[in-house]
């Protein structure tokens, strides 16, 4: 786990950075194919093609589901405004 830190080693160095609860939450829904399954569906915006909308859906999810689940993990220096 260690020495994927080190430069050269992973492919993509930014993979590294977006690492399930790094930023303190915990982390975003995953998809996969097919596109329905069940009766469920992947959202759109994963399907879009919009890395920025992507991102801020990704973003969103995570603070929902940490304050669902965590809210514990929800410091006052992540949210200044939530008392």
């Amino acid at each position: 786990a260690v020495v994927r830190l080190l430069p050269g080693v992973m492919g993509n160095a930014v993979s590294g950075e977006e690492e399930s609860f790094e930023n303190g939450l915990l982390e975003h829904p995953h998809y996969t194919r097919p596109q329905e399954f069940e009766g469920r569906e992947i959202p759109e915006v994963l399907i879009s093609g919009n890395h920025k909308k992507i991102a801020a859906w990704r973003r969103a999810e995570s603070e929902a589901l940490t304050k669902e689940r965590r809210p514990d993990l929800l410091g006052a220096a992540a949210h200044p405004f939530q008392k």
